[in-house]
């Protein structure tokens, strides 16, 4: 499928040479390009990144004297 230059981004990056036998290492072995290979651990990232934020909010009423289920009931009592 193509992709408008809206969509994609063409870069150079530098990636030292350990690295990079590793990385063509994990290319061979799954039968993908680097491009390929770059762009999963960049959607791997952003994926881990992310989950960061909801990690976060599990637990945000340890602690509190109310009881969420009987807040969020009192407010849908309000619609």
């Amino acid at each position: 499928m193509m992709t408008s230059y809206d969509d994609v981004m063409r870069t150079i990056v530098e990636i030292p040479e350990d690295q990079l036998r590793d990385l063509a290492e994990m290319c061979r072995r799954e039968g993908i390009s680097r491009a390929e290979a770059i762009r999963r651990a960049v959607a791997e990232y952003a994926r881990r990144r992310n989950g960061r934020k909801t990690r976060r909010a599990f637990g945000l009423w340890r602690g509190r004297r109310r009881d969420g289920l009987a807040y969020e009931r009192r407010l849908r009592r309000e619609w």
